[in-house]
This record gives C-alpha cells, sequence and structure tokens, in this order.
C-alpha cells in the first residue's frame, strides 16, 4: 500500500483538511497536557523551576521516542487505524490522569520518604512525570509522522505540505498554552481541562472510526471510560485524603485550601508541606512567625508618629490585622499577587476592610512606589518556593529605597536551617549587603526563621525600650521573648543576583532535611517492624 492509496481508501481521509485538524489538535493537546501537568504537580512538588525543568525534559522525551517510533510504523505499516487507534487511547489515559494520577503522586511519595534521603521532590516529581504524562504524550509524538505519511503525495509538493502540518502543531501549540492559562484552569480548573482536551482528541479518532465503520465495540468502550472519568475527575481534590475542607480551588497562580476548625482557618497553597496563612477566632496571637514579626513596627525609629506598614505577600492578611489590633496610630496595606486569595481572605479570615489591598507583583509594585514606610514585611512565598525575583541584592535595594529612615524590614524565612550554605544564610547575607544591622530570631516549634534589618544601629535597644511601653501582657511576652532570642547575624559574603539566585536548588537542599528530620520516627518503625509498624 503506498502513500496516495492510504487516503484514497479512506472516506474521511479524502479531505486533507482533517488530517490538518488532527495535527492541530494534537499540538494544541500537547501543550495543555503539559500546563495542566505543572499545576497537577504544584500543590504537591511546588511550582519551582526544578519541577518545571523535570516536565518539560520528560514531556520531551515522550514526545522525541513517539516521533521516532511513529516514522517507522508509518513506512512499515501506514494504516491510519493504527494512528487513530492511538490518539484513542491517549484520549481516555489522559482523561484519567486527574483522577488516578493522584493517587500516583500519594503512592509514589508515600515510597519515597521511606526510601530516599536526598532530592525527594526532584525524584517525586520525575517518576510522577514517567509514570502518568510519558507514555500518552509518546502516543501522541507518534501523529506527525504519520500524517506526513499520509498528506504527502509526490516529492513535487512535500515542502508545502510538510510546512502546512507544521503550521497547523505550531498554531495549535499556541492556542493550547493560551487557553488553559488564561481560560480553563482560572474557569473551571486542572481536572476539566484534561477533560476538555482529552475530549478534543477522543472526537477525532471516533469521527474517524465512524466515517470508516471499524472498531464500535472499541470506540464504544473509550467513550465510556471517557464518561467515567468525566463522572471521577472533578469530584476529586488534590487533598482527597482530607474531608471537611471548608474550600479547595485554583487560581492562576496557587492551588488553594482552606481548613476551618473551632479554634482557627488556615491557607494553604501545597498539599503536603505546611501552612500559609491563619486566623484565630478568640483574637489572640497566633503563635506562629506573625507574632515574631510584630517586632518591627518597634523597632522602627522613624520619629513619625503614625507608622506605616506594608507588607509584600499579604496571603490572607493574619500579619496586618494582628497590626492593626496591637498597634495604635499605625496604617497597613498589603501587596498580593493572587487576588483570589485576597477574595478568601475576606470570606474566611475576617480580613479588615481598612486595609488596602493591590493586586500585583511584589517586585514589581515596589519599582512603581513612591512611598515612605516605617516597616516593610516580607513574605513572599509561591507554596513552598521562593520567587528568585525577591531574593536578589537588587530586590532588597528596592526595598531599602522604600523605607523612611532608620526603617525596617522583617522578612520571614520559611525553610529554618543551620547549614553554613543554607538558604537561609545566602539570603541573610544578600540582606546584610544591603542594610548595616541584622537580627534573626528562630520561631520556636517551627521551620520559621525572622529576620530584621535597618541601617539603624540601635534599633534592638530601640525595640526594647518601646516593648516596655506596651499594656498588653500577651504582646509584652511575646517581644520579651523575642528580644532575649535576637541573635546579631554575620554575614558571610554570598549574595544572589537578578544573574545568579538559585534558591530552588538551595531550598530544595533545606526542604530533603526537613523532610527527613520530621520522617526520621517513622523510618526507623518501618526499619524495625516494616509496614505493621507504621500502621500502629
Amino acid at each position: 500500500m503506498n502513500e496516495k492509496s492510504v487516503t484514497d481508501t479512506s472516506k474521511i481521509l479524502k479531505n486533507k483538511w482533517y488530517l490538518y485538524l488532527t495535527e492541530f489538535f494534537s499540538g494544541m493537546s500537547v501543550m495543555a497536557v503539559e500546563l495542566g501537568a505543572s499545576r497537577l504537580l504544584a500543590p504537591y512538588f511546588s511550582s519551582s523551576q526544578i519541577v518545571w525543568t523535570i516536565i518539560i525534559g520528560t514531556i520531551m522525551i515522550a514526545m522525541a521516542l513517539g516521533n521516532i517510533f511513529g516514522g517507522k510504523s508509518a513506512d512499515k505499516n501506514p494504516n491510519p487505524d493504527k494512528l487513530y487507534a492511538r490518539i484513542l487511547f491517549a484520549a481516555v489515559w489522559i482523561a484519567a490522569i486527574p483522577f488516578l494520577g493522584k493517587f500516583v503522586i500519594a503512592g509514589i511519595s508515600a515510597l519515597l520518604v521511606l526510601t530516599v534521603n536526598t532530592n525527594f521532590l526532584i525524584w517525586a516529581a520525575f517518576i510522577t512525570c514517567m509514570i502518568v504524562f510519558v507514555f500518552p504524550l509518546f502516543l501522541l509524538g507518534t501523529v506527525t509522522p504519520s500524517l506526513v505519511k499520509y498528506t504527502v503525495d509526490s516529492l513535487d509538493d512535500s515542502g508545502k505540505t510538510v510546512g502546512t502540518l507544521g503550521a497547523f502543531n505550531t498554531i495549535g501549540s499556541i492556542i493550547g498554552t493560551f487557553v488553559p492559562t488564561f481560560v480553563s484552569i482560572p474557569a473551571v480548573g486542572t481536572a476539566a481541562t484534561f477533560l476538555i482536551f482529552s475530549g478534543i482528541m477522543l472526537v477525532l479518532a471516533v469521527l474517524y472510526f465512524a466515517f470508516e465503520r471499524k472498531h464500535f465495540v472499541k470506540t464504544g468502550i473509550a467513550v465510556g471510560l471517557f464518561i467515567v472519568c468525566c463522572i471521577l475527575s472533578p469530584s476529586m481534590g488534590f487533598a482527597f485524603w482530607e474531608n471537611g475542607l471548608a474550600y479547595e480551588g485554583e487560581s492562576i497562580y496557587n492551588y488553594l485550601q482552606v481548613k476551618d476548625d473551632d479554634e482557627m482557618t488556615a491557607l494553604s497553597t501545597n498539599v503536603l508541606f505546611g501552612v500559609q496563612s491563619v486566623y484565630m477566632k478568640s483574637g489572640e496571637l497566633s503563635g506562629l512567625y506573625y507574632d515574631y514579626a510584630m517586632a518591627a513596627p518597634l523597632m522602627s525609629d522613624t520619629g513619625s508618629e503614625q507608622k506605616d506598614i506594608l507588607v509584600l505577600g499579604m496571603g490572607t492578611g493574619t500579619y496586618a490585622n494582628q497590626c492593626m489590633k496591637y498597634f495604635d496610630n499605625v496604617t497597613v496595606e498589603g501587596v498580593e499577587i493572587d487576588d483570589k486569595i485576597t477574595d478568601l481572605a475576606h470570606k474566611y479570615f475576617s480580613l479588615s476592610d481598612d486595609i488596602k489591598v493591590t493586586s500585583y507583583d511584589g517586585r514589581a509594585f515596589l519599582n512603581v512606589c513612591d512611598k515612605k514606610y516605617d516597616v516593610i514585611m516580607v513574605d513572599a512565598y509561591q507554596d513552598i518556593t521562593i520567587p528568585f525575583q525577591m531574593s536578589s541584592v537588587e530586590f532588597f535595594r528596592l526595598v531599602k529605597d522604600c523605607l523612611k529612615e532608620n526603617g525596617v524590614m522583617v522578612v520571614n524565612m520559611n525553610m529554618k536551617s543551620d547549614k553554613a550554605d543554607g538558604i537561609n544564610s545566602w539570603l541573610a547575607d544578600t540582606i546584610s549587603s544591603v542594610f548595616s544591622t541584622v537580627y534573626t530570631v528562630d520561631v520556636d516549634g517551627s521551620t520559621n526563621r525572622e529576620l530584621f534589618a535597618s541601617d539603624n544601629a540601635d534599633m534592638a535597644e530601640y525595640m526594647t525600650s518601646s516593648a516596655a511601653e506596651l499594656t498588653d501582657p500577651e504582646l509584652s511576652f511575646m517581644m520579651l521573648e523575642v528580644n532575649r532570642n535576637l541573635t546579631p547575624y554575620e554575614s558571610g559574603g554570598r549574595i544572589l543576583t537578578d544573574d545568579k539566585a538559585p534558591v530552588e536548588l538551595l531550598g530544595m537542599n533545606v526542604i530533603d532535611d526537613i523532610i527527613q528530620s520530621e520522617l526520621a520516627y517513622y523510618k526507623q518503625q518501618f526499619k524495625e517492624n516494616g509496614i505493621k509498624g507504621l500502621l500502629e
């Protein structure tokens, strides 16, 4: 069978536009799955550049292998039934990803925490991609070489035909890049996005077999499985083992989870690691790093009767609300890139309407800011990672430029480590190159460390005298604890810059240490008593 006879004997493939549409939607679906993969993995393994690299790398491997296999298969047996059967299989697999993929992630994570001592997130993300995403994208990688076989009739127009196929693939890829990010994921979520694009590929395959009047049982089973996935996938949350969540959803920037009980409401932007914001229903201090950061207004010796406080990384406003409650004559405003978090703050966390929140990137805000502040709080984590552009010496110079004379910057560092080459040491060294006086204090019972920086050499002494005037006993006791544990920081001279800021690698190393520390007991139980020891 030669190339021309393939299309001549096929009812639907006689019109090459169907082949071009197959190429168009294939390119679109590949990019949509890639973006969907990042959103599926981010709530578990972060959205760092490292995870993105793993996703892109494994997908490129899958596509390359698919190109090779598709070309050889088309030369050996140029039967379009085989191509559209592969598309049918890939469509069903992709539809199942948002349901079964979460079980795979949970299983891999549980296995690796007991067996891997380093690079947990890297290994977990890589193995997940290999198991969940490589095979369906390998199948989609066979599309282009197969379509070239069916569309090229002669060498006279081969360049034009292949160029047209490439253009349709590229245009589809462009649309598949923008639609998930700006339309489908914010509007209907990650699970529905997988289903939408797998449904498109399913329709292409079903139309082919319907016109050819072949494989009705195969297509019927595929459609049935797709319907099952449509029912199951949207109903399954990322934290599917959690019961009674007040809210679980997604924004353009984050996975969002709100837990609510009698004592507090908490926001998490990562399934496996940490809490990003809390609201204590008693109205008392949180017991978390926000309380330690309350020392910053007391350190600020700017001479202003009213202290202006800026929070970069507002979250749900825990720090802002506490400052408004415990201090007189303060104004607080915040910058939060994710406006959906701000909506949750008003709905679940009692964020005061008197606190202005600007939906903007923190660094971009400083670039256009013409106001000076007494205190700037930097708490700009995205899930469990630090945006590199808010960790560099250039960023901290911007912060300093927006502070009044003798103003104070307080930075929440959420990956406490005593290693000399840990990420907190790099951050503190970078800050020390900008500010003349730097103090740190570890937050008791957590992985947080608070850093206070100013050009006022007497800021610790000024805090002592300011704290003595506090009338609230709870806050006074907290500030006494902070004052007692403040440690002057001595720089090691390591500087993070816009050009070189390996915060992802530095952060991953600390996360490994934190994971191993937290799981030491369970590893010992598993080693001594096996699975039975863990269950008990």
